[in-house]
């Protein structure tokens, strides 16, 4: 047995939440026999035997979500309904996942970042700020997702990220997000001059100009539409 549930408690929307106490120790984590973790509804959301999952700080686990493997949960994030955190992965500061969503391998999602639905993140994956993962998303690899980026729908591949231009852009399988312009790619490869230039003025219509043809072409060839 790696935790119990402890006497403190607290209801969360008729949810009785338990404080958990460690066992053992847990190096990988700095965790001590006798030291208090976080919470969690029932024993069943953190792995009791194998690995060195852990749940610390004012972090939530509840419903059936289940944090397994070397996982962590810490700060203030959540994991709830059928939510899967495990490998190595770790999910911290205000970070939520949710849903059917997966966490996995040494991915990361921290920050004010939300996973949900059928998305899964893995390998060595990053999701922050204030990005959202959605859908049946799938975010992998070395991908970063940040700022107030959405990946959602089928998207299976890695977005692509450029920064250095006077806005940044993601691509993902099907959309294109420029500065705050979030639209699909057939929109953006049809968009005239006047549309362009309500989103910014003579400097989004400028802008478009310059990049257009390369950022489309950047797109088609990495397999996007």
């Amino acid at each position: 047995m790696k935790f119990k549930l402890t006497a403190e408690c607290k209801e969360f929307h008729g949810i009785k939440l338990f404080r958990i106490e460690a066992l053992i120790d847990i190096p990988r984590w700095g965790v001590k026999a006798g030291d208090e973790g976080g919470w969690v509804e029932k024993e069943e959301n953190l792995s009791q035997v194998y690995g060195d999952a852990w749940v610390s700080g004012d972090a939530w686990v509840y419903g059936n979500a289940r944090v397994s493997g070397n996982a962590r949960v810490s700060g203030n994030a959540q994991v709830s309904g059928n939510a899967q955190v495990s490998g190595d992965a770790q999910v911290s500061g205000y970070a939520r996942v949710s849903g059917n969503a997966q966490v996995s391998g040494d991915a990361w999602v921290y920050g004010d970042a939300w996973v949900y639905g059928n998305a899964q993140v893995y390998g060595n994956a990053r999701v922050s700020g204030d990005a959202q993962v959605y859908g049946d998303a799938r975010v992998y690899g070395n991908a970063r997702v940040y700022g107030d980026a959405q990946v959602y729908g089928d998207a299976q591949k890695t977005p692509i990220f450029i920064t250095g231009l006077k806005y940044p852009i993601t691509i993902t399988d099907a959309h294109m997000r420029i500065g705050c312009e979030f639209h699909t790619l057939a929109e953006w490869a049809v968009f005239d001059d006047e549309r362009i230039a309500r989103m910014d003025g003579v400097a989004s219509r400028h802008f478009w100009k310059a990049h257009r043809d390369t950022l489309l072409a950047i797109a088609k060839a990495e397999g996007r539409s």
